[in-house]
């Protein structure tokens, strides 16, 4: 499950790291918003063809649009609604890397609250040196992935 950006990049870059550590998803939740939706259709894009680069089958790809940014409960409900909805021996991930920070403390909230197995953080050292690149083109020095269910 991901949060909406203006960055392409912010959304498949942790999904890449995510999947260079051993998950690899079967099913994309993205949340979005019409101001950005080639942008996150674009995302979805490439966020599918990294899946099936790490040998995962197409996953199954739902958005779910909120009209305003700042829709919490709604925001909530999506990260809430994806994590329950998981079977017992799904795990689900949440990454808060991409979106607005408050987009971002709400998913984290709600995945840990919902107990979501994963909440993502994807950090680069350098937005100034990498910020637009893809994963692959950043040295792993200046990424690190962050799964803060593991007690950062």
């Amino acid at each position: 499950m991901t949060t909406a950006s203006t960055n392409v990049e912010a959304v498949v870059n942790s999904l890449t790291a995510a999947c260079d550590n051993g998950f690899v998803p079967d099913e994309i939740h993205a949340l979005s918003l019409p101001a950005i939706e080639a942008e996150v259709e674009e995302a979805l894009t490439f966020a599918e063809r990294t899946v099936e680069a790490y040998g995962g089958d197409s996953p199954s790809v739902f958005r779910t649009e909120i009209d305003d940014e700042i829709a919490f409960g709604e925001i909530q409900e999506h990260v809430q609604s994806v994590v329950k909805a998981a079977g017992d021996d799904d795990a689900v991930a949440v990454d808060i890397t991409p979106g607005r920070k408050f987009m971002s403390a709400i998913a984290f909230a709600a995945g840990m609250r919902y107990g979501a197995d994963h909440v993502y953080y994807l950090y680069i050292s350098s937005t100034e040196n990498y910020f637009g690149r893809l994963y692959p083109e950043i040295p792993r020095t200046a990424t690190q992935l962050y799964d803060l269910t593991e007690g950062y």
